[in-house]
């Protein structure tokens, strides 16, 4: 099993004064110590409009950790498909790859809310359409020669050749829950990440679609599955507890928001309290524990996004806790 952490959304809550261009330089501090603390991975998110100045630019937030770190692999969790001009997705991402020495993954889904959809003038009722076509043209940009795809929502790609090419066939992970989500992973891409809200039996159920999938099929390749949970490691289950739930309810409340399209203004007490049992926290032992039982369920061939970072809880209390979870979880699982 591989950790890595995560998701940077740099985020600031309204008790927060600090100005925007901190929570960037916290980013990259974070970065710098996912890197030293032997992890495997850092990601980053995507949202758009949004009061708290969610990070909107991917592309440009990997460039900057890929200039400070030298091993973790980089990676969007999730970039909205089609909300992107999928040329300049492909030139950015084969950047980045460059940049980064290769250490590139693009995570992909369609999205939901309605005011970003507007917004770009897309239609939520093509998402799902664009997103497979956006994957498509990416692979055909990537590869040898001039783009073939005769793409129904894009016109001019056909015939363009993307310079330069990434360092190699950047992998492409796709989100999602649903049944053709899942299975639209196993057969286009090569990666699919699970939500945080699924439970272990959830996950199982469609790990194992994944496989049949794929084995059906006649599949070849390496294919990932990414497993992603919040979560905060600390002397003891009340201390990660009360270091991580002000940021963790926080952003749940927001993507309530951004999920729904309408205000939020307090989770309500069953929801605090369904979340508070969703997440790993305590001890680098609980941790270590709880993670067992998802490699259990699993196997040992899984990515684990460890979601450590929580807006607005302090960035010493978070590199602290991307320490410990270098020295005292990752050493178990390697």
């Amino acid at each position: 099993m591989e950790i890595g952490t995560g998701l940077f959304t740099c985020q600031r809550r309204p008790d927060d004064d600090r100005p925007m261009a901190e929570l960037y330089d916290e980013m990259l501090t974070l970065g710098r110590a996912i890197d030293d603390a032997g992890l495997a991975s850092a990601w980053v998110s995507e949202h758009h409009f949004m009061e708290d100045g969610y990070l909107s630019g991917t592309m440009p937030a990997l460039g900057a950790l890929a200039a400070v770190t030298e091993n973790i692999e980089l990676g969007t969790c999730i970039a909205l498909a089609p909300l992107y001009d999928p040329i300049r997705l492909a030139e950015d991402t084969a950047t980045v790859d460059l940049l980064s020495g290769g250490r590139t993954t693009l995570g992909l889904a369609i999205g939901s809310n309605p005011r970003e959809f507007d917004a770009f003038d897309v239609p939520r009722d093509e998402r799902v359409e664009r997103l497979a076509d956006t994957v498509d043209i990416l692979r055909d940009a990537w590869s040898d020669g001039q783009v073939e795809h005769d793409s129904p929502f894009h016109e001019g790609v056909t015939g363009v050749d993307i310079t330069p090419k990434p360092s190699r066939d950047v992998p492409i992970m796709l989100g999602g829950a649903a049944k053709p989500a899942v299975r639209r992973a196993a057969r286009t891409a090569d990666a699919w990440c699970a939500p945080s809200s699924l439970s272990i039996g959830g996950l199982k159920k469609r790990v194992e679609d994944i496989r049949n999938v794929r084995e059906q099929e006649g599949l070849d390749g390496d294919f990932t599955i990414y497993v992603l949970q919040h979560g905060f490691v600390d002397d003891s289950k009340e201390a990660a507890w009360d270091a991580m739930k002000d940021g963790y309810l926080y952003i749940q409340r927001r993507y309530a928001e951004i999920f729904s399209g309408e205000d939020v203004p307090e989770l309500s007490d069953e929801r605090r309290a369904e979340l508070k049992e969703q997440a790993i926290f305590g001890t680098p032992e609980d941790v270590i524990d709880e993670l067992e039982q998802y490699r259990d369920a699993l196997g040992d061939d899984i990515h684990f996004i460890f979601r450590t970072y929580h807006p607005g809880i302090g960035t010493d209390r978070m590199v602290e806790c991307i320490d410990r979870l270098g020295s005292d979880v990752v050493p178990h699982f390697s």
